[in-house]
């Protein structure tokens, strides 16, 4: 199963976050996570749908990609064409999904290239608790 890639694209309308935290709850469960692992990577999974919502517009489309390693997932997140423009609310945003990003995932990164920006999650199964962060 290793190196197995599922695409996901959904509106970028609340109602839409569940069929995201499932999705990625399943395919964490898939790679052979704990519960608490698998709860991890759903938690990151919708800080990530919310944090995306936030900053697109609503007709816009979230476009997830899941990458599923032996033991770990990798979710890459389009977060649209530039980097979302500081101000108060974004700042605060920002800094909780930061929090939460840290809490739950190994590695997580906020980065920008020719296709816009986009969101970088890596979980490994046993990752955080095991001190692999």
């Amino acid at each position: 199963m290793s190196n197995d890639k599922i695409t996901l694209i959904v509106p970028a309308k609340n109602e839409y976050a569940r069929t995201v935290r499932m999705t990625a709850a399943a395919l964490a469960s898939r790679v052979g996570m704990t519960y608490d692992d698998v709860e991890d990577v759903r938690m990151a999974a919708d800080e990530a749908f919310v944090y995306a919502s936030d900053t697109l517009a609503e007709d816009a489309e979230i476009h997830f990609e899941f990458l599923l390693g032996e033991d770990d997932i990798e979710i890459h997140v389009g977060l649209g064409v530039e980097v979302p423009r500081s101000n108060g609310d974004s700042d605060r945003s920002v800094a909780y999904a930061t929090f939460i990003l840290e809490s739950v995932c190994d590695r997580y990164e906020f980065a920008s290239d020719e296709n816009g920006a986009h969101l970088r999650l890596f979980k490994r199964a046993g990752g955080i608790d095991a001190g692999q962060a």
